[in-house]
């Protein structure tokens, strides 16, 4: 029997649960964009598929829609790939576990993928039903967005039509989103070298927190675990002399990391130096993030006496100094647009690798300016220290439009359904909306999507009647674009 057997709407989840049989996290889209196009193939449908597994389905209007302008819906076929510690489970070869509880469909310790393939599966749905009332439309699935939008960046975007697009990459009903930030992603990389000590190897960790998107969440001021793992150490050095012999924490750029660890080297009279300064952090961080991560925990745990390769003291204090002066959370927040988060920074990935520390940081602002400031801000602090920093998968914002007839219809239909007004809205995290903005002359574009839940972490959740009624409101605004 199906998992999601009989939850409505039945065509959309029927196709839900065939993506979340298939492994696609972002770099591993062959077999979702194989499965789009013979989908394509199946239904007599026109579609192209492009080198970078990007695809794109057409399918004519509807009787009495033929001199309606074309719609393009669009979402990315790509997930973030998170799972709990102790899970195993193979993103590169399994499928996800997914069940329903409590109204909410999850996937048992991994990321649930809602974000954004539930985007996919009601585009299949409504492509795959020739009843529905629509103009000519433009489906457009594209790849690898949760590792910088890197699908669209290279999408031919001459290939389409329409003036007219619904963005499905969005995690709350009710809202109209309007415009987002624009980004990119750092890779810095500062050079080491190491000596040998000899002594205790203690191993600590830093887990129990949040996590989250960095652009969804950044406002909730999560606790950073790569950040707060240099505190760690930076407040040890003031205890006790150490070498550092590793240093590692998060898995994306675009999520916040909810954990970190690092292994360092002390003479054993400075093992309680290292477990008391641990205990005092795990308190003060409790206690500045109580509304946030109020489960941070930090443990020291001793592993065994020997020689360790630890870096010089020199880049020791080099690495340290990058990770306390690198600049992260909330830069600044709009002046014209109120609660918007303008510009800010993640570190999302941090590695203490042989001869290196390499780390990751996703930058994003709604003005281009204050984007291209704080990347100087990185690029300059790592340069300084003697290391490179690589700009990668940089996209513009997308605009507000002070004039939208695309939006003003699809409020007047939200209305009409829902008996309120809907929230109109700028968000800080980026979507692919500017992209397509940036290309399309004269695009006019709202973004929407279901009620989901902690994206980009284990513990994400999809409401299965936000889904519906999301999907309900999708078809009227539809069957509304008759001009």
């Amino acid at each position: 029997m199906r998992k999601l057997e009989n939850i409505q709407p039945e065509r959309v989840f029927r196709y839900f649960e065939e993506i979340c049989g298939i492994p696609h996290g972002s770099g591993n889209t062959d077999e979702i964009s194989a499965y789009i196009a013979s989908f394509a193939s199946e239904h007599g449908l026109r579609y192209v598929k492009d080198e970078m597994n990007n695809c794109i389905i057409w399918m004519d209007a509807s009787p009495g829609y033929e001199e309606a302008a074309p719609v393009i819906l669009q979402g990315h076929m790509d997930m973030v790939c998170e799972k709990r510690p102790d899970l195993e489970h193979d993103f590169e070869k399994d499928g996800l576990n997914i069940s329903v509880e409590n109204g909410y469909i999850t996937a048992n310790g991994t990321t649930l993928g809602g974000d954004d393939g539930i985007a996919v599966a009601m585009m299949l749905a409504l492509l795959s039903d020739p009843s529905i009332p629509h103009p000519a439309l433009e489906c457009v699935f594209t790849v690898d967005e949760e590792i910088g939008l890197l699908g669209a960046a290279a999408l031919d975007t001459s290939v389409l039509s329409g003036k007219r697009m619904i963005n499905l990459d969005s995690e709350a009903e009710g809202i109209l989103w309007i415009a987002c930030a624009g980004g990119s992603c750092l890779k810095s990389s500062l050079p080491v070298k190491r000596t040998t000590q000899s002594g205790v190897l203690l191993q600590i960790d830093l887990d129990g927190l949040l996590g989250g998107h960095s652009g969804g969440e950044i406002d909730k001021i999560r606790m950073n675990a790569d950040h707060m793992m240099a505190r760690y150490l930076s407040e040890l050095k003031e205890e006790a002399e150490f070498g550092l012999v590793s240093l590692a924490g998060g898995l994306k750029d675009n999520a916040i990391p909810r954990s970190a660890s690092c292994r360092i080297c002390v003479s054993e009279e400075e093992v309680t130096a290292a477990e008391k300064t641990a205990e005092r952090l795990q308190k003060d961080l409790r206690t500045e993030y109580a509304g946030s991560d109020p489960g941070a925990t930090l443990r020291v745990t001793r592993l065994e006496e020997g020689e360790y390769a630890v870096l010089h003291p020199t880049s020791r204090e080099k690495v340290l100094f990058f990770l306390r002066n690198l600049p992260f959370g909330i830069q600044k927040m709009s002046g014209t647009i109120p609660g918007l988060v303008e510009t800010s920074l993640n570190l999302g990935i941090l590695s203490l690798e042989e001869d290196r520390l390499y780390a990751e940081n996703s930058v994003r602002s709604s003005v281009g300016s204050a984007k291209k400031d704080l990347q100087s801000q990185v690029i300059y602090l790592t340069e300084f220290l003697g290391g490179e920093c690589e700009v990668t998968g940089d996209y513009p914002a997308w605009e507000y439009r002070e004039k939208s007839p695309l939006r003003d219809r699809m409020a007047s239909v939200f209305r009409s359904m829902y008996q309120k007004e809907p929230q109109i809205l700028a968000i800080h995290a980026g979507l692919e909306c500017g992209l397509f903005y940036d290309r399309i002359e004269g695009l006019d574009c709202v973004s929407i999507g279901p009620d989901m839940s902690d994206i980009h972490t284990s513990e994400e959740h999809l409401a299965i009647d936000s889904t519906e009624r999301v999907w309900k409101y999708l078809l009227e605004v539809l069957k509304e674009l008759k001009d």
